[in-house]
């Protein structure tokens, strides 16, 4: 009887409900393994054996090489040929209309690991993936520091409240301290971070498939300075993670220089190619980059509404 009784208790036991928010920490103990602890390479899928905070093997943040090509002096476009003197490379359209900001750097060419790792940042909330792309940022910084006066503000390219609500962070913000942090490693920068000023008033639509006129109207008046009074007589860096058209960051550019602003200089991570190896590549062609290896299409991060 008493051995009936035993299995009885056990069996109440088992089928007993788990104490409240057990299941809610089973959950983050998973997701917080699965980070801290992940079985392969987010990128190439190799074994990741060493602990990290970031899931991409040490091999793929290596392979990440700068531009080696012939590029715009002003906005920073591949050019087919050196057709000018060395000092006067412009690509077409900066021949034809210079746009608001003196110059943008680009560290690398917007495809394979640096395109996956960027993608990781922003749509899988993989916020130390903000470090390593700092630290190329801040390696293209240090290539055109001559061409900016001493003192620098840094303003990240801001996204809509509702946006970063959904998103958790603004990616330009995070990858603008991670660069400064490591400019400030190396040396004293003369670089100061300048956030919560330049707003953006109201969403904007994807720029992807949109015609150069129908860019300037979608973000004409989607920018705005609550002081403007702090960048009169100031230079300015706009820092993004990715030069598309340049529509979004050329629209800041128009609005710090009427706020009185001295120059304003640009610098993204990456940088879209439209012209490269003879080939013309359009922003809005959907394909896969490295044989599948990143596995996200230009459409897809369109449609999650890429700035």
């Amino acid at each position: 009887m008493q051995h009936g009784s035993r299995a009885s208790e056990r069996s109440d036991h088992k089928s007993r409900p788990a104490p409240p928010g057990w299941q809610y920490f089973r959950i983050f103990t998973e997701s917080l393994s699965s980070v801290l602890f992940p079985s392969s390479c987010r990128l190439c899928d190799s074994p990741l054996l060493r602990f990290s905070r970031l899931p991409v093997c040490e091999a793929c943040i290596d392979s990440i090489q700068p531009f080696d090509v012939p590029r715009c002096r002003v906005c920073g476009e591949a050019l087919n040929s050196l057709r000018n003197s060395e000092a006067e490379i412009l690509c077409g359209m900066c021949d034809r209309a210079r746009p608001h900001f003196s110059g943008a750097y680009s560290y690398g060419s917007y495809d394979g690991v640096l395109r996956g790792l960027i993608h990781l940042l922003k749509y899988q909330q993989i916020k130390p993936a903000a470090n390593p792309l700092g630290r190329l940022l801040a390696e293209g910084i240090m290539g055109c520091k001559a061409q900016m006066p001493s003192r620098v503000l840094v303003i990240p390219v801001p996204l809509f409240s509702e946006k970063q609500r959904q998103r958790g962070f603004n990616q330009a913000d995070l990858l603008s301290r991670a660069a400064l942090k490591h400019l400030n490693s190396w040396k004293p920068s003369g670089f100061e971070l300048h956030t919560r000023n330049l707003r953006r008033l109201r969403s904007t639509v994807s720029q992807t498939g949109l015609t150069s006129h129908q860019r300037r109207k979608n973000v004409r008046g989607a920018f705005a300075l609550s002081k403007p009074h702090l960048v009169q007589r100031r230079s300015v860096l706009l820092i993004d993670d990715v030069y598309t058209t340049g529509t979004t960051l050329n629209e800041c550019a128009r609005v710090l220089r009427s706020a009185g602003a001295e120059g304003v200089w640009v610098a993204t991570v990456a940088r879209v190619l439209r012209h490269h190896e003879g080939k013309v590549l359009s922003p809005q062609a959907t394909y896969k980059i490295d044989q599948g290896r990143e596995g996200i299409s230009i459409a897809s991060s369109a449609m999650q509404g890429r700035t």
